[in-house]
């Protein structure tokens, strides 16, 4: 069975720094798709500006032009916060047969122990950190000891990850882009056009949703 991954975020607005890392761990790993997951009620972030209803339209453009990407609302469908261990509990359930991969930046990686039940993530998934090419792994703190608690599970084979359904850990150096939805939305408030920082099928759209600054 071909892994599952998932790529949760606010995504206000989704941009390229968020698509082509997940596009390449897509294909790393050999996964049937990435599922794309809008947050409703963000826990580690401030309520987006644009609206639920524009983010997972954004959302689900993109994923009508990509193949590999699958728009899942079923946060937007409940009304808890967004807990992630919440959404792999419901994942599993949906997918009991195939490996899930939650994929993750390395900036959220080494907050992930602020998470709610961050310790039963790998009960439930794989997690993927994608990084700089280059990158060191982190000698020291909370997230270095979870890395060497889950030392044997590295996974040096890529292929190792559909054998089980979730537990281990994988660092995987991807194309990074500098891109950030703050900058994007700021820009965009300046009157400035983020072109090539976003697919152009929702370009206008993210132009037309954040108010100039007066």
């Amino acid at each position: 069975m071909r892994p599952i991954g998932i790529l949760g975020g606010t995504f206000d607005p989704v941009h390229f720094g968020h698509l082509r890392p997940a596009l390449e761990v897509c294909e790393q790993l050999g996964m049937d798709h990435v599922r794309l997951i809008p947050s409703k009620i963000p826990v580690h972030r401030s309520q987006p500006l644009a609206s639920l209803e524009q983010r997972v339209e954004w959302l689900q453009q993109v994923a009508a032009e990509v193949p590999q990407f699958v728009v899942d609302l079923r946060e937007v469908e409940r009304d808890t916060p967004s807990w992630m261990v919440v959404t792999l509990e419901s994942l599993v359930t949906s997918f009991s047969q195939r490996p899930l991969c939650l994929i993750l930046g390395m900036d959220a990686f080494l907050q992930v122990e602020s998470w709610h039940r961050w310790d039963e993530l790998l009960s439930l998934a794989h997690i993927v950190v994608t990084h700089r090419p280059g990158f060191e792994r982190p000698q020291q703190g909370r997230v270095a000891e979870l890395l060497a608690a889950r030392e044997s599970n590295q996974v040096t084979d890529l292929y190792q990850l559909p054998q089980q359904q979730g537990g281990r850990i994988l660092l995987l150096p991807v194309t990074q882009l500098e891109i950030s939805a703050t900058v994007i939305r700021e820009m965009v408030a300046q009157g400035e056009d983020p072109r090539f920082l976003l697919p152009d099928t929702i370009r206008a759209s993210v132009i037309n949703q954040y108010p100039l600054e007066e």
